[in-house]
């Protein structure tokens, strides 16, 4: 699969005007394809501090950012500038309130603007061990305007995320279950330093599959949440470990639900030849709830 061109397929970038968020080193859209705007969190002079020693990020190659998005909305970032496209590149399982998150890019998009997503498949990442996002997790982040990832999220992620992943041994049908990567101790400390502290904790704080994507994606529609589509999904390829999505504006609620039905029933539920060991281990119920109730002792 082309990432890039199924990303960006159906937008003329040189007439078009766009946005990508969290570029970081590797922009999908550079500005020699046409006008771009780059949104991150921090100043390319902070990121450039944060990632100093991170062998993943090349500093030199950073992009210059346009719009830091985080006390202020994401219109007043952009100084009230209106744009065709967003792209977001393995951001949108990172967004403390995914409702909130969604609302802001609608208010930037044109009419007709699209949000381009690459989206982790938890399925073949190292969150693979983790439980799906259910919708009244999303509700609960929104109803507290999230800004930073909630104690549960962080506690999910630290205790039950893997090392040594092999998106392709999964494909072949071997287990691939990985590692822990954290003990429930530094979960504890995390999910407490954020409750206590407000400090950001970065983390998968939403975990989907295709198929939940668009069921989440579907009932927000439904209940008024979410005033966009799916105008097309590119699901999880073999020997990779994302889909793609491309949502579209849209106020007809009847029609926009049933764009989201079809992706669901469009994706993959599981490799075909995916061993049942390995879907024997999925189905254990994750030990997170016992941990959530100790650190709610903790917290009283």
């Amino acid at each position: 699969m082309d990432r890039k061109v199924n990303l960006l397929s159906g937008l003329n970038l040189s007439t078009a005007i766009g946005a990508e968020i969290g570029a970081l080193c590797r922009p999908v859209v550079t500005r020699s394809d046409g006008t771009v705007y780059y949104i991150d969190h921090a100043s390319t002079d902070a990121l450039r501090e944060k990632y100093k020693h991170d062998p993943n990020v090349d500093i030199g190659a950073l992009v210059d950012v346009d719009a830091v998005w985080g006390k202020q909305s994401l219109s007043e970032a952009l100084g009230g500038k209106s744009v065709d496209y967003v792209i977001a590149s393995h951001v949108v399982e990172h967004v403390p309130d995914l409702v909130g998150w969604f609302a802001e890019i609608g208010a930037i998009l044109k009419p007709d603007g699209q949000l381009r997503l690459a989206v982790p498949d938890k399925r073949f990442t190292f969150d693979l061990m983790r439980e799906e996002s259910r919708i009244s997790d999303v509700l609960s982040a929104h109803i507290v305007r999230a800004r930073i990832p909630q104690p549960q999220a962080i506690l999910d992620h630290v205790v039950n995320v893997r090392y040594d992943v092999n998106a392709g041994a999964i494909w072949a049908g071997l287990a691939s279950g990985g590692r822990p990567a954290h003990t429930f101790a530094e979960g504890m400390a995390a999910a407490q330093d954020a409750f206590a502290n407000g400090n950001y904790h970065d983390v998968h704080v939403w975990v989907f599959t295709p198929a939940t994507f668009a069921r989440i994606c579907r009932l927000l529609v439904e209940n008024g949440l979410l005033s966009m589509s799916c105008a097309n999904f590119f699901d999880t390829a073999r020997n990779e470990l994302e889909f793609l999505v491309h949502m579209q504006q849209c106020a007809d609620v009847e029609f926009a639900c049933a764009s989201w039905a079809r992706m669901e029933a469009a994706a993959a539920p599981l490799p075909p030849d995916q061993p049942a060991a390995l879907l024997q281990v999925r189905a254990v119920p994750s030990r997170l709830h016992r941990v959530v109730r100790r650190v709610g002792r903790l917290l009283s």
